[in-house]
């Protein structure tokens, strides 16, 4: 039924691919993608209608699941962070080969200034290298919106879509007018085998193909409704503005009258609509949230001879995402007012929780390797990774999903000792088992640390794929069962804690202990959840 409803960006994504005819959807959660997956899971439609939406290991087995359902003929959304775009490249690039057969839309949830990622990245290059469409939505209405077209463009050129939200996109509301659900592709699995088969001689013929619709691609993003160039009557000749995506909605609180500006939500970059601009105006303005993608094209059109600002030439900063104060200062506009200096509000920087069990890891962690003048403790990515401040300063790297491991082992084989490695139960099945497998194949003088507490806490308490088979996973990989160890991390069990640490270290070999206690918000929430059922 059509109605409005006040929906985060990322509920509007959900919604409009559930109204779209979506089949299933396949994610890792991650920040500030999560909630997309969410919502289709709390969804009545989605549960009416069976729509797949369990979590998935990591991205790229998301990707591959995702592509089987498109081979199957029906419609699936991949979503993930921006940094999981480079888990799934393997298989979102080969996608833009074998092409699909029911609409693929993939979601990258780009997260300028880090709020929540240990890297800045622009996802649009992914879909640039890999030759496909790419959507971005400037607000929570064309986020809705843009998913029939996503899904409508992904079936007409047989291609996956790359759509791109940012975190302020992401986790803002609006009032979203919604339509009619449409109903699910039948089951109708591809017969062609050729193009799904990537041997040298079918990869090159579809590579060939791919290349050959580009021209046709082009052609979509010319003709989008979501791309406009909008030249006022009495148009001011000294500049005009290219917009991407949310960044127009900031040049619009703030752009001067008369200003020519060029709406872009659909790529590839439409060059022709690109040059009607620069035929009005002096020079261009490109505003755009996230890396100068945008920028770099427009200056390649036009070369030295026509003037381009935006990020690489300073107008607008080269890092961090932007705001409506720094977009009216790169229009020659005046902000509002700031705010002012909140001078007496003491800092909080972020902590493990009151009761946390990592808390107990880290501080029996601290102690043993305290006896060792050069240990070495890798980190990986998790709400643990907060060990790395203060009280316990406990990590020395934390680098990408399963770094902890590999990089312990390759500083074990440049001599550190002891090389200790912590990762936490959903990362050591994202991407952590391939680096202890390659341990355990050469016999590294490691002692690894799963820190597990039976869910995935740093994204909202989602289902972690390996609770309550880390004993298995290990032993199948090759540990030993004399140098497997499971602890409950508890204030009184210190002792035998420290005792195994020491033991452990003291081997030299892979060893594997696993300190195993729920997470209390997660426990926490049972327990309300519980109290609520039995009133």
């Amino acid at each position: 039924m059509a109605e409005k409803r006040l929906l985060l960006g990322d509920e509007a994504v959900a919604l409009g691919a559930l109204h779209a005819g979506l089949s299933g959807v396949y994610a890792y959660p991650g920040t500030p993608s999560t909630e997309i997956t969410e919502y289709i899971q709390q969804s009545p439609l989605a549960r009416e209608r069976g729509v797949h939406s369990r979590w998935c290991t990591n991205e790229k087995t998301a990707m591959e699941a995702a592509l089987g359902m498109s081979y199957a003929g029906k419609r699936a959304l991949v979503c993930m962070k921006h940094v999981g775009m480079n888990v799934c490249a393997d298989a979102f690039v080969n996608a833009a080969v074998t092409g699909v057969k029911g609409g693929l839309v993939v979601l990258a949830a780009d997260d300028p200034s880090m709020h929540s990622s240990q890297n800045e990245q622009d996802s649009r290059f992914y879909g640039k290298f890999a030759m496909v469409p790419i959507l971005e939505p400037s607000d929570q209405q064309e986020a809705y919106d843009m998913m029939a077209h996503a899904f409508a463009l992904s079936e007409q050129l047989r291609l996956p879509v790359l759509m791109r939200l940012v975190t302020r996109l992401a986790h803002s509301r609006a009032a979203v007018q919604t339509g009619e659900a449409q109903a699910q592709n039948a089951l109708d699995p591809d017969n062609e085998r050729t193009h799904w088969v990537l041997l040298p001689g079918n990869a090159r013929r579809q590579y060939a193909s791919l290349v050959a619709k580009q021209p046709e691609i082009a052609a979509c993003a010319e003709e989008s409704a979501f791309n406009r160039l909008e030249i006022p009557a009495h148009a001011d000749p000294d500049f005009g503005v290219i917009a991407a995506g949310i960044a127009y909605n900031y040049v619009q609180e703030s752009v001067p009258a008369g200003v020519p500006i060029m709406k872009v939500s659909q790529y590839p970059l439409p060059i022709k609509e690109v040059r009607k601009l620069a035929a009005q105006c002096g020079r261009i303005l490109v505003v755009e949230d996230g890396q100068p993608f945008v920028e770099e094209q427009v200056r390649g059109i036009f070369g030295e001879e026509y003037p381009v600002s935006g990020r690489l030439s300073g107008e607008l900063p080269r890092t961090g995402e932007l705001t409506p104060d720094s977009v009216a200062a790169a229009l020659g506009v005046e902000g509002g007012p700031a705010f002012a200096d909140a001078h007496n509000l003491a800092p909080r920087p972020p902590q493990l929780c009151q009761g946390c069990g990592h808390r107990d890891v880290y501080t029996a962690l601290n102690q043993v390797a305290a006896e060792y003048p050069n240990a070495r403790i890798f980190g990986d990515i998790g709400c643990y990774t907060l060990g790395a401040l203060p009280p316990f300063r406990a990590i020395d790297s934390c680098v990408d999903m399963g770094a902890s491991i590999t990089m312990a082992k390759g500083a074990a084989d440049a001599g550190v000792y002891p090389a200790i490695a912590v990762i936490g139960d959903s990362t050591f099945t994202h991407s952590g088992m391939t680096g202890l497998l390659d341990a355990v194949n050469e016999g590294a003088d490691i002692t690894v640390i799963i820190s597990d507490n039976l869910t995935t806490a740093m994204t909202g308490g989602q289902d972690s794929a390996g609770t309550h088979k880390f004993e298995a996973i290990c032993l199948a990989l090759g540990v030993e069962r004399e140098h497997l160890h499971v602890v409950v991390p508890l204030p009184k069990n210190m002792e035998e804690i420290t005792r195994i640490l020491r033991d452990e270290i003291n081997y030299h070999g892979v060893s594997v202990i696993i300190p195993q206690r729920e997470c209390m918000q997660t426990l926490g929430r049972k327990l309300r959840q519980k109290k609520q059922e039995t009133k």
